[in-house]
């Protein structure tokens, strides 16, 4: 089991990740895309630049065809962006803008030619490219840009601005593995874009020695002596020895990664382009991302005059958008203060509603109930009524219910009647007449005779069954009628037994004959209407 980090370790630790978040916050951090349409090999340059411009750019920066300039200047913020190298594509050129973040200014360059890195590689007899060379960020070198021209000396602050700062008394010389060349051409204004791999060599020693320090061993058959190689360096090719001289030959300060490239020796600093060229020619420079006056323009010059009226006409623009925000904001405010008023009045009229809902429901008032439980008793006894009897009661018999359903009429049409046979509509007249005029004992015979005409088993006088008996025309009694209504235990009310008509208890209904009083005892007598049931005697 390993030994436990002491404290001394975790704090050391901690201040050297904190101490490397400042210095990675520090440095440039670039964002390498396109707009718009391009073909295949625009954007295999897209990704060689990004490969140039490792460490401290996107590598795997995903563009959609509805993302818009805004969105990456809203995300550069937050991940310490600072510049923009945008390619697009026209019918006749390519071209690459160059923004600073977060406003400006921005270059315009047309891409007159380029070279893709599988390109320049495949023209290489040997070339150097690994990994390890893109862990640091290239030596950045600029040639020819110290030229008189406003616009020069803002193309070389922004190139130098794009790679991280060098300083010369502390920097490794181990960590320059790269280098970017720009030449700037005053003659015909153009800008030669190239991309290098550095490789020292140590320099005052023959060819055999080089071969036995890069372990490379010669075929040494045909010598005598040892010396023979170190000294002449016989039967090796000139193509393996590489020309230097006085352009490529420094003196180390620092020990270099290689065999025999030591300190305060001399050794040889040499190139090999690994791609992508480019040849750029700068057409405009821009205030702003994009939208700003125009600072410098390679074709198109304007005089002092037309230049102010462009920045007045620019003015009055600015000063129109400003007023119809301020109207806009003021709209705003207007519509939301309306909302808010008619919100709070309909929770105002809501809140009323449901406090007088409340009221309404505490009130309580005893005479109107008792009114509707009269009103349903006395539907209830003349339902009975018609049950029992098979006829519509008079008005005077049950004022109750007339007074609760007033003169309308119930809407369910009623059923006709159907005639007997051998009886004409005069007699059926005539014989509804006469039963409305006699007594109610009378009634009560005739209707007992018919059924014996029927065939109705006769019982006895006190054994009268009510339940299934028919009316003179055929009808059974207490079947259901449509005009019928149900009670208010949910079923139709049924006659039952022998019963006795108002507060009389005492005397029978039969069947045959009158006797005593009429069992029907209208308003004038002074009684309450109603019906209760009660045995026959035996």
């Amino acid at each position: 089991m390993g030994k436990s980090k002491t404290k001394n370790q975790k704090k050391a630790r901690v201040t050297a990740n904190h101490v490397a978040e400042e210095t990675y916050g520090a440095v440039p951090h670039s964002f390498v895309f396109h707009r718009g349409q391009i073909g295949k090999n625009v954007g295999q340059l897209i990704q060689d630049v990004r490969r140039v411009m490792e460490p401290y750019t996107a590598e795997t920066l995903k563009v959609r065809k509805k993302n818009v300039l805004k969105d990456f200047v809203a995300i550069a913020g937050p991940l310490g962006v600072t510049h923009f190298m945008i390619f697009s594509k026209t019918p006749s050129s390519v071209n690459m803008r160059l923004a600073r973040l977060p406003k400006g200014p921005m270059l315009h360059f047309k891409v007159l030619k380029y070279t893709l890195v599988k390109d320049v590689v495949s023209t290489l007899k040997k070339h150097r490219m690994h990994e390890q060379q893109f862990t640091h960020h290239p030596l950045l070198i600029l040639n020819n840009f110290g030229s008189d021209g406003m616009q020069v000396k803002l193309m070389a602050t922004m190139f130098q601005n794009m790679f991280p700062s060098i300083n010369v008394h502390k920097v490794n010389l181990n960590n320059i593995k790269r280098c970017v060349l720009l030449n700037y051409n005053p003659a015909s204004q153009e800008i030669e874009f190239r991309h290098y791999s550095l490789k020292v060599v140590p320099v005052g020693m023959s060819r055999g020695v080089k071969k036995l320090m890069q372990e490379r061993f010669p075929n040494m058959n045909k010598f005598e002596d040892i010396s023979e190689l170190l000294m002449k360096g016989a039967n090796l090719s000139e193509s393996e020895a590489e020309q230097d001289g006085e352009h490529n030959i420094t003196e180390l300060p620092q020990v270099y990664s290689g065999r025999g490239n030591m300190a305060s020796q001399q050794s040889a600093v040499r190139l090999t382009e690994i791609g992508p060229r480019m040849t750029l020619q700068l057409m405009k420079i821009q205030e702003g991302m994009g939208d700003g006056n125009i600072i410098y323009h390679s074709i198109i010059s304007k005089t002092e005059e037309e230049i102010q009226a462009i920045l007045n006409r620019k003015e009055a623009q600015l000063k129109e958008k400003e007023d119809r925000r301020k109207r806009q904001e003021q709209n705003v405010s207007q519509k939301k203060e309306k909302r808010d008023e008619h919100k709070k009045k309909s929770l105002d009229g809501i809140k009323r509603k449901r406090d007088e809902a409340e009221e309404d429901s505490e009130v309580e008032d005893p005479g109107m109930q008792d009114d509707q439980t009269a009103a349903v008793e006395s539907d209830d006894e003349v339902e009975y009524y018609r049950q029992a009897v098979g006829e519509e009661p008079d008005e005077d018999m049950f004022p109750a219910a007339k007074r609760r359903r007033g003169p309308a009429k119930s809407h369910v049409p009623a059923k006709k009647w159907k005639q007997s046979p051998g009886k004409s509509s005069t007699e059926d007249r005539g014989a509804k007449s006469t039963k409305r005029s006699s007594p109610g004992g009378q009634r009560r015979d005739k209707m007992g005779k018919d059924q014996q005409r029927k065939g109705w088993k006769k019982s006895g006088d006190r054994e009268k069954p009510f339940g299934k008996k028919m009316n003179p025309r055929g009808k059974a009694l207490g079947a259901k009628k449509p005009g019928d209504r149900e009670n208010k235990f949910g079923g139709k009310k049924k006659f039952e037994g022998n019963k006795t008509f108002g507060k009389n208890k005492n005397k029978d209904f039969r069947s045959k004959g009158q006797k005593g009083k009429p069992g029907f005892k209208r308003k004038g007598a002074g009684a309450k209407q109603g019906f209760k049931q009660r045995k026959g005697k035996g």
